[in-house]
Parts: C-alpha cells; structure tokens; sequence
C-alpha cells in the first residue's frame, strides 16, 4: 500500500510538470534580465497588433479630411476637339466660335454644311452651399476617427495586460525549475544514501530502483521546465516585436502583493466608449438621411473659349447660375435605409448593455479568484513548511534505519507538489490582478 501510495503521488507531480513544461534543454548562462516595464514599453512600441489599431485610426482620420469637400469648391479643366458635318451642332460651333456672317444663312450651307471643327477650352467651378445631410454625415465621420482612438487605447491596454501575463509565466517557469533542481539534489541524495545501504546488505534491489526512478523523472521534468523557459520567452520577444532568438529571465522572483480588488467597472472603459460612440455616429447617419429629404442648394459656374484652330482662343464664354434641387420621392428607399439604421443603432445599443453586463460578470469571479487565490497561498506555504519538515524527519529515520525508502520518496514528491503549488498559487494571484485591473481600466 505505501509503494502504491508513493507512485500515485509521483504520477500526479510528474503529470503537473510535464504538462506544463514540455521537454527539452536550454542553456541559461545566455538569458538577459528584462524588466517588465521594458517588456510593456517595447510591446506598446512594436506590437503589430497597436501597428494596425494605429492604421486603423489613421484611415479613420484619412476619411475624415476627406468630407471637407462639403465646403470647398470643385474646379475641373478640360480641352476638347471636336468635328461634325450635323447641321445643328455645326450652327453651334460657329457660334460658340463668335464666327457667324451673313453668308452663313444660305440655306445650302445651312442644310448642308462642311466639317466644322471645334477646339474648347474649358474652366468649370462648382461650389456647394447647403447640404445640410453632408453637415451631419461629416460628423459621423468625426465620430470614427473617436472610435478608433478608443480602440487603439484598448489594444495596448490587453496588450499590457498579455505582456504581464507572460511575464507572470515565464517567473513561474524560472521558480518550477528551481523547484525540480531542488528536488533533484534531494532524490540525488536519497539514491546514493539508498544505494550504499544496499551494497551494505541493509536495502533491497527494489529501493534503489525507486530511487533511481525519481531521479530519472525529476532530471527529465527538470529538462522539460528549462525548455519552457526557452518557449515562454520566445512568446515575450513576440510581443515585444524583437526577433524569437533571445532567453529572457526575470529581475525577480514572483510575489504576491496587496492589491484593492474593490475598484468597479467604469462606463468610461476605452471600449465601452468606442462602442458609444459608434451608436452616436450611427445616430448622426439616421440624421443625415433624414436631412436628405430637404433641399440642396449648389452654386456652379464654367469659363470657355472656343476656335476653329488647335490652340486658338478666339471666342471666349461664361455661365454661372444657382441650383435648388429636391428630391421629392425616392421609392421610399431613404424612408427603409433610415429604418435599417436604427435597428442597426438598437442592435449596437443591446450590444454596449451585453457587453456591461459580462464585464461585470467576468469582475465578479475575477474577485472570487482572488480570495481563492490569497487562501491557496496561506495554504500552500503553510503545507510547504509542514511537508520540508516532515521530509527532514523522515531523512534522519532513514538514515538511522527507521524508515523505509517508499516514505521518504514519497516525502520528497509532497514536497515538491507543495513548493510548486505555492509557486502556481502566487502566479494565478498576479494573474488574476493583472485581469482585474484590465477590467477596471479607465480611458485618460
């Protein structure tokens, strides 16, 4: 019963570490200390992921500068060559071309005319006046460019918090190897003690086997520990945008630390915001359409000269003039447009409450995991005093052959399990802060 005991508790620290960190090797004597705030500034800096929400801004802006069209006029050139035999525009030509004489009223020639060519030389100004749907519709585009603002401020902050994250990782993984090296040297010692007693004639072959076996497993879960180092900061260097060829290590060991956890979710969270926004633009897009049934008042105006040459500015022209447009029915097509667009503007407002609704929720058991992981330290470390002491105890029995080898093995992997399940305890608090805080997040 106690060998199976042992093994079952060998099995369960083996399975913790191994599938946290898989195997492999690396060499530490390489790794730079990096200091978590140089993490979040090279990440903020070089991520891609801000590089896109910035595009995304910059479009936003693009598009914006492009509605000051509303304002300004529209000047086109154009130069023109033409030649016809048609009765009616050659008239025209010559007239356009100030050339008209008596003669050209002969009914042959008025019937009947040669190719008249026309060269012209042409200036038009359009200016609009009141557009009052454009007013609105730039300012939705003004609301756009908020949006992604906002959105580029929540990128960097669960950027801040991946950052933190992984760095919260990469410390667990430095602090479970120390914890396997730890364990390696005591199954070391175990199993050169065990194997002398049995060249003594004191043990039997099968404790030195399950010395040996310890040490072998703790060797290739202490291989796997270092390997995952080696992964952990190949993720940091991708979030911070530097090539995957350097091995980080922290500037220290991870701590738990007070932290108000009674901080609530502010409507002024970057994207709670965005989304408000989005629902005023799209607002201001109902208005705009609704504004379209209104007159539009545009001012226009051209300058030409026209000749019977290539390059001749014989005959010169002008025409300006206002124009009132209405359009009086549309096939109801604005009416439907404009109640597409408030369905649209209700479905982003369920969306925003949704939204609200699970951050609260998502705060609720982010506190929950805090208090469980404050009490799991308290345990933890209390559990790793009684489980380093049981296990000295166990090692002076051993020594003075009161104790068998199953019980200090299994002593040995208590304590291991213990040590390492302070460590995990410790990075789900900082973890669990680090949400927190992202959840509590306030736009500046």
């Amino acid at each position: 019963m106690a060998r199976l005991k042992y093994f079952s508790a060998l099995a369960v620290i083996t399975v913790l570490f191994t599938n946290f960190f898989p195997r492999g090797a690396i060499a530490q004597d390489s790794a730079i200390t990096l200091y978590l705030d140089q993490a979040i500034a090279a990440a903020v800096n070089n991520n891609s992921a801000v590089r896109v929400a910035q595009l995304d801004e910059n479009i936003a802006a693009a598009n914006y500068k492009q509605t000051a069209a509303i304002y300004l006029p529209q000047i086109g050139f154009s130069y023109s060559v033409m030649n016809t035999n048609n009765p009616l525009n050659a008239f025209g030509f010559e007239l356009q071309q100030k050339s008209i004489t008596q003669n050209d009223f002969g009914t042959s020639l008025l019937n009947h005319p040669a190719g008249t060519p026309d060269f012209t030389t042409k200036l038009v100004v359009q200016q609009p006046l009141v557009n009052i749907d454009l007013l609105y519709r730039r300012r939705s585009a003004a609301k756009q460019t908020e949006i992604f603002q906002y959105n580029t401020q929540r990128t960097k902050e669960n950027l801040l918090y991946e950052v933190k994250e992984a760095y919260l990782q990469l410390q667990l993984g430095y602090e479970a190897a120390r914890v396997l090296e730890e364990a390696l040297a005591t199954a070391d010692s175990v199993y050169v003690f065990t194997d002398n007693r049995f060249k003594q004639g004191f043990l039997q072959k099968s404790d030195v086997l399950n010395a040996e076996v310890q040490v072998t497993t703790f060797e290739s879960n202490l291989t796997g520990a270092k390997n995952n180092i080696r992964n952990e900061s190949d993720y940091l260097s991708l979030l911070m945008g530097v090539p995957a060829e350097k091995i980080y290590k922290t500037d220290q060991n991870a701590t738990e630390e007070i932290f108000d956890s009674s901080s609530d979710i502010a409507d002024t969270r970057s994207d709670f915001l965005a989304m408000q926004k989005e629902i005023e633009a799209s607002d201001l897009m109902i208005t705009a359409n609704k504004m379209s049934y209104l007159p539009k008042l545009n001012a226009f105006g051209s300058y030409q000269f026209n000749d019977s040459r290539m390059l001749g500015f014989g005959a010169s022209s002008y025409l300006a003039g206002v124009q009132l447009s209405w359009d009086i029915f549309k096939g109801n097509s604005t009416k439907n447009v404009i109640a597409a667009q408030m369905l649209e503007r209700n479905k982003l407002a369920e969306q925003l409450t949704r939204q609200k609704d699970q951050s609260k929720l998502e705060l609720n058991k982010a506190r929950r995991g805090l208090e469980d992981a404050q009490f799991d330290i308290k345990q933890h470390r209390l559990a790793a005093v009684q489980a380093a002491e049981a296990l000295m105890i166990l090692q002076n029995r051993y020594r003075q052959g009161l104790a068998n080898t199953t019980d200090v093995l299994m002593a040995a992997t208590q304590l291991s399990q213990q040590k390492y399940a302070l460590a995990q305890s410790v990075y789900t608090f900082n973890v669990t802060k680090a949400y927190l805080q992202f959840l509590t997040a306030s736009a500046k």
